[in-house]
Formats: C-alpha cells, structure tokens, sequence
C-alpha cells in the first residue's frame, strides 16, 4: 500500500517539527517519520529538563563550518526573535540565565507541545516508531519503504540529526542518505563534549571531581571564559564543552584557573607582607580550598611562603595561570551534545536547504556541517534551517 504526500520529512526533532509546520501553513500535505516512540527527545532532555531553546546573541560567528557564511541566509529569514514571538503566542514564560542563553521557566515539555500543537493546527501527520528501509528517487519522486508501508512524495527532508546521545535515537541515518545520493560529508567528531586525560592528570582531576572554577581555556586564538568542573574521568563544564569543538587529538589546551588575578605578582606580594602564611593558604583566597590545596601537593610546595624561592612562587602561579593539558581523548558520542561536521555545504543550497544535485531533496539541523556553541545556538540553527526549507520544499 502506498500513500502519498508533497513533503516527507525524517526526523521529528526540533528541525524536522519547524520544517513540517511552516509547509503545513503552505497547505502542503506534510508527513513527519520518526524512528523512536518518542518525538523531540533532545529538546526535552536539554538544558536539565528545560531546554536552553535559543540565545539573543546567536550569528553565524557562533558556529563551525567549512563554510562559516553558509548559516546567514537562514539566520535572516528565521531570527531568534520570530522563535520568541512563536513562544509567546503560545504564552510561555522563558528566562535569559546568561550570555543571552534562553530557557523555559517550567519545562522543556511546553516546547514539545507548543510544536505538536502547530504541527497539528497546519494537519501535519506525525507517524512514531516506523523506520524507513530504503529511498529510491525516480524522475522528481521519491518512495519511502518502510516496514508495512510505502510513502512518495516531491520533497523528502532529512533531519535526523548527528551521532550525539544514541541513547535517546541517535543514529548515521543522515549520513548514509548523504553517501546514498553521492554527497560530500567532512569528518564527524562528538562536540560540546567533556575532555577525558590518563595517568597523572587523571589522578588530579579525580581527587578534584566536583569542584568548579571560573576559568578561561585556550587553544591557539580560540578562548572561552566560563565554568570549569573536575571529574572522574578529566575535566568539564561550559569552558571545556565550548572549547572541544576545537580540540583534535594531538593538541594541549591551556587553562588559567584564576583569569581574575596575577598570581605571579600576588604571590611575590604576599611573600613580603605575610611570609609566615602557608602557601596553599594564600591561594585558597583565590580558588577552593581542595584545589589550593591539591595544587601545593602536586607541586611539592606546602612550606610557608617566606620560604619560597621565585622559581617555587613562579612555578605556582604558571600551573594556575598557564596550566597546559594533553587531553588524551573526550567522553565520545554518549555524552557529545551535538557532532561536529556533517554534509558539506558546498552540497546544499544556503538559502533554501535543498540539495544542489538533487531536486526535491532537502537536509537541515545537525546534519549538516554546520554546529553552534553552547548556549541555544543548535537549536537556533534547527528552528532557521527548518523554516528556511519549510518554505521552499
């Protein structure tokens, strides 16, 4: 049995809903697949249970590509603020907790169902639990196989998203279509994703797990201040998720653990004002007591710091200023928030997300080789490159 439609959409995540509610209001007889039994799993699992859905600062200075302009076409059809129009149309109370990153007062839920609701005021069709099989493309058409049925349309959208949080139905689905259909896809990497270390530096990390600090981290020119947090497995929080989308393996990452403060000078000050106070005394003014106190263990420094030579003082304070890491790997998909890289943009046209090869075939969201910083960005990206082919398809 075949049934037909003028858009499928695969993929009932933020993008996929965005997308088959804007081709809905098109009058387009709109089905949406989805794989799991649940639909938009990542937005109800983001940011604790409330979902950091979008920043006001969000530009496509906020993302990695191959092509860092390609996420302006879509940026300036669909802005941040036509998402928080849609929010309080709907009337959900939002916060800015910081860095213009918004979040839900209540749930992350009122999203999911905000979607649902306009997916079902436009009589769009969402179908859970069905994988698709196979796609063949003959003439402008496509057929969709599935287990019990069979579906054609005109324009068939992928958005099933990367590699991140298989747990919750990640899968390379995007990625095989992509190879299918012959298009270029660059290396995927999980991003937003915590730094895992071995021998010594574990063994620091570890007996720190839970304690957090304002820090700045570095690599080359790239530098995000924000928290830091031990684990048991290395290092995480906000400043080291943000700086894994630039970390190949291979490469040291420099942590200032009190950007704040010169230690260097501080030190030397205090030498003369307080010789007779512990060393681990004074630098537990500027960061927690455990890691003042891990710091001078580590370094052999634990004698008043009257006592220390320059050599012992600048020691100190380069390993909490200029402390250099070899990370030895990260936490990998499980924990990844989102997948570096994906299909190529020079693949996809910017202002409408449609293949450039393919008419009829679209790609929008994770997928593509296009991903945000924390703080709402992806989702910005899914619900743009969602309208962007909403309107098109």
């Amino acid at each position: 049995m075949q049934k037909n439609f003028d858009v499928i959409i695969i993929g009932a995540g933020a993008a996929g809903l965005m997308c088959g509610i804007e081709a809905g209001k098109r009058n387009k007889k709109v089905l949406i697949i989805e794989h799991t039994s649940k639909i938009a799993e990542k937005i109800r699992i983001s940011g604790g249970g409330r979902c950091n859905f979008t920043n006001l600062y969000s530009n496509n200075e906020n993302f990695l590509s191959k092509n860092n302009h390609f996420c302006k076409s879509a940026f300036s059809k669909y802005t941040q603020n036509d998402f928080i129009n849609l929010f309080k149309k709907h009337k959900i109370d939002f916060h800015e907790k910081k860095l213009g990153q918004l979040f839900c007062n209540n749930s992350a839920k009122d999203i999911i169902e905000m979607l649902i609701n306009e997916c079902e005021m436009q009589n769009v069709k969402i179908k859970i639990d069905t994988k698709v099989k196979s796609i063949v493309r003959k003439g402008n058409l496509y057929t969709l196989k599935t287990a019990n049925e069979n579906f054609l349309c005109s324009s068939l959208v992928i958005a099933t998203g990367g590699l991140s949080i298989p747990k919750i139905g990640a899968s390379d689905f995007g990625y095989k279509i992509a190879n299918q259909f012959d298009l270029k896809v660059t290396k995927l990497y999980p991003a937003l994703v915590p730094l895992t270390f071995q021998d010594n530096t574990l063994e620091f990390c570890k007996s720190l797990a839970g304690i957090s600090v304002e820090a700045t981290v570095k690599i080359n020119k790239t530098i995000f201040n924000e928290g830091l947090i031990f684990t048991h497995r290395g290092i995480s929080g906000p400043s080291i998720l943000q700086i894994s989308s630039y970390w190949k393996p291979g490469n040291e990452i420099e942590v200032n653990l009190s950007p704040q403060n010169s230690m260097d000078e501080i030190l030397k000050e205090r030498r003369k004002k307080t010789p007779k106070q512990n060393i681990s005394n004074v630098i537990s003014d500027f960061l927690p007591n455990k890691l003042a106190l891990a710091i001078t263990n580590l370094l052999n420094t634990k004698q008043k710091i009257g006592e220390a030579s320059n050599e012992t003082l600048n020691k100190i304070s380069d390993f909490i200023n200029k402390l250099r890491v070899l990370p030895t790997g990260t936490e990998g998909y499980k924990t990844a928030e989102v997948t570096l890289g994906g299909i190529d943009t020079s693949e996809i046209d910017s202002s409408t997300m449609e293949c450039k090869k393919y008419s009829g075939l679209y790609f929008i969201g994770e997928v593509i080789d296009v991903t945000g910083h924390l703080g709402g960005h992806n989702f910005q990206w899914a619900w743009s490159s969602g309208y962007a082919a909403g309107q098109n398809v």
